[in-house]
Parts: C-alpha cells; structure tokens; sequence
C-alpha cells in the first residue's frame, strides 16, 4: 500500500499529468485519471449563465386589448384570445393582473375550442375606476356583472368563470348571486376559506417583506423569480409587467412596454441581470404561445438575500431616474380582506353548475369541502410541484386540467391537439 500512495504522488502533478501516468494508475490499480479542469476565464465562461429577465409584450399569447367603459364611467382593461365556443373569464388574484393568465389563456385555447377572457380588476393592472380603492367582494362581484353585460350585451355567450386566490373568491361570489345568467361553469384555484383566513394575520408581514422599489423592469421580474412568487420565468416576464408602475409618471409598466411596443423597442434594460456562476441544473420550461408551442431551456432561480431583495451593480450608485413601485398597495386593503373569504366553502358549494377546485396541495382542504368532495359536488385536481400562482408556474397542466374537466361537462370542443398533450 505504501508503494501504491507513493507511485499516486509522483504521477500527480495537477492537471499536468501524463498520458502514460494516467493509463498506469488505471492498468495497475484501477484508479480513475485525474479529470481535467477548465483553467483562466474560458474555463469560468463554461459555468455562467445568464437569465433573460426582460420583459415580454402581451401579444405574443393574447389577440387583442380592450378597455372596456361601464355605465358607471369605469374603464376595465381586458385581453382576449380564442374566435369561438365558450367564453372562460379569468380573474386574478389580490396585487397580480390579467397577464398572470397569459400562458394559461395561449394554452387552452390550443386544446379546445373557447374564447379567453382575461380581466384586470379593480384597482390592478390599467384598470381606471372613479374609486380604486374599494375592493370589497359586492363591488368587485359587480363589476364582473358590469363588464360582461357591457362587452356581450344582453345575449351573452355561456360563460365559465375561472379565478386564483382573491379572484377565485369573486368568481364564488359571482356565480352564488346568480349575475351572469349564462354561466355553465366555475372553477376556483388555489383557495380555500379555511386556509385563506388563516393566512390573513401575517399577510402584512409578508407584504412589508417585499421590496417597495425596483430599479428596472428587468429587476422587478427577477425579483418575482427569485422570490418564488412565480416560479416560471416565462410567465413571469410578460406577467410581472401588470403589476407595477413608474414612480415618476404614475404610468403603469403595461402602458410603457406597449409605447415602446409601438416603436419596435422594449424599456432600456438596468443591466442587472445576475450572472450565475454556479452550474445548476436546467429545467423545461414550456413556452406557450398563441402561435404554437415550444420547449426552451430555464435554469432554476437562486435565493435572494436575507432581506428579502438581492444586490445589483447599480445599487451602490445613485438613484436610477426610472424606478418602479407596486401598482396597488394591498396593505391598504386589509379591511376587505374577510369579506372575501368568509363563508367561500358553503358558497361554492351551493353554485349549482359543474365546479372543479384546483390546490396546489391537499393539505388547503378543510372540512366543508373534504365533505363535499366526497360526496362528488365537485372534481378537484392537485398539483403538487407548483406555488400559489399555480396557473403561472404549470399553465400546461393546468390548461390540461380544465380542458378535460370541460370536455367532460361536454361544454366545449376539443382540438386535434387535445389528445396530444391531455395526460388525464
């Protein structure tokens, strides 16, 4: 053995060993040869990579925008996608915007035949009302009457009302009140009464955790990223948009990236796109979009710091011109918190339409539901490997999830792509 340490030694000498020491060691002793390093900056350049956080125009998974004005002079931005069929009207949860549902919308329109209605509620997104700051469940539920009676008249199309977290507990409140007298459907993500009133104490906490600045657009959506409040970075470039503002304009991120939409030209990047030096595996990521789908390539987010943000070049610097803040302050909202969760389990089971709750785990169900489900007055589905945005960070299976729940309600149309990517 002792010869064996010594022969090792004087054959190793960093990566310069020989040829002849290596097949040695392997022949004599079946010891592996010592595995090349990539040395100076061209071995570094292997281990970095860079993540595109730049923002994406709307356009590439909606067909058309349309601010839509109530008799109440309230204009409500709307995106829409899908010629035919049922129309699926989307409503986002608390501080978020229509363009969370973009990938989802792109999605599902490719498997079945509908139309997709996205909508920026009250006081989000471009939405411009004579009071933003009332979000409470009557007003917002209202509105969703409001604006489907203005954009479809006095005829509607059947109507399935899909929503996450705060919007989900409109659309409860919006199908239990009977406002769309075409509604065939409703489908509620990620809430649950029990689960959402208990989270509401240390909402604030988490609020006041978030960073009130963002120096770039760029910035924003990696936060998004990093933080995990969305975990696809696809969805996130083109959704984080709808959720701040310029704090020198008051104009909303939306408007701007559509200005310079217009002028064939996104906001001037802050170079503050983090180079990660360290390999980390890749992940598929499904890029979803009206013209098709595609697979690309995504590596996974790293932590940020222990303040809740992560350091940039610039922020040592002195304050960029252009900074961006939240949209909506959500802190200001809490009063209105209660109302719309309170009674949410008994409400959405006493919708007499066809209904499916989506979780992102098993462990959000409380009593009234568990019951409920097992009595079948509903389908629900888990999925397990996404966040709250569950939509945002699995569109596909989400997308495949509804796609089955309504072919199977026989209220839509499946494509020939349905067979194709429909797992269930």
């Amino acid at each position: 053995m002792f010869k064996v340490v010594n022969l090792r030694d004087k054959l190793r000498d960093g990566n310069k060993m020989s040829a002849l020491g290596k097949d040695l060691l392997k022949k004599k002793f079946g010891l592996p040869p010592m595995p090349q390093m990539g040395t100076g900056s061209a071995g570094k350049r292997n281990l970095v990579r860079k993540r595109d956080y730049s923002p994406v125009h709307w356009d590439k998974y909606f067909e058309k925008m349309e601010d839509v004005k109530t008799n109440e002079g309230n204009t409500f931005r709307v995106y829409e996608c899908g010629s035919e069929g049922p129309v699926l009207v989307f409503l986002h949860g608390g501080g978020f915007s229509a363009l969370s549902w973009s990938l989802l919308s792109a999605r599902i329109s490719y498997l079945v035949k509908c139309r997709c209605l996205a909508i920026d509620l009250r006081g989000h997104g471009d939405t411009v009302t004579t009071d933003d700051t009332d979000l409470s469940a009557d007003r917002l539920s209202s509105d969703v009457r409001d604006i489907i009676e203005t954009y479809f008249g006095d005829d509607p199309p059947p109507v399935i009302l899909i929503g996450h977290s705060m919007g989900g507990a409109i659309a409860v409140h919006v199908a239990v009140q009977q406002f769309i007298s075409s509604l065939i459907g409703l489908c509620v993500i990620d809430v649950v009464e029990g689960t959402a009133m208990e989270a509401l104490s240390s909402m604030q906490t988490f609020l006041r955790g978030r960073p009130k600045v963002f120096n770039s657009l760029d910035q924003a959506i990696e936060w998004c990223v990093r933080s995990g409040q969305v975990r696809n970075l696809e969805s996130a470039r083109v959704s984080m948009v709808g959720q701040v503002k310029r704090m020198d304009t008051d104009e909303t991120a939306t408007s701007e990236l559509e200005r310079e939409h217009e002028h064939h030209q996104l906001p001037e990047s802050s170079n503050s796109v983090i180079r990660e030096e360290e390999e980390e595996e890749e992940e598929d990521t499904l890029d979803v979009s009206k013209k098709g789908l595609q697979k690309t390539n995504a590596t996974s987010a790293t932590s940020s710091t222990p303040d809740g943000f992560f350091r940039t070049p610039e922020d040592s610097q002195s304050v960029k011109k252009c900074r961006y803040t939240w949209r909506i302050n959500l802190s200001k909202t809490e009063k209105f918190w209660p109302g719309w969760f309170q009674g949410l389990s008994q409400k959405f089971l006493a919708c007499n339409v066809p209904k499916m709750l989506l979780l992102a785990g098993v462990d959000r169900l409380d009593k009234d539901l568990t019951i409920g489900q097992m009595q079948g007055k509903f389908q629900m589905q888990v999925l397990p490997q996404s966040g709250h945005a569950v939509h945002e960070d699995v569109p596909e299976k989400v997308a495949d999830c509804l796609a089955t729940f309504m072919t199977r309600q026989k209220v839509v149309t499946p494509t020939e792509h349905f067979e194709r990517f429909c797992v269930f």
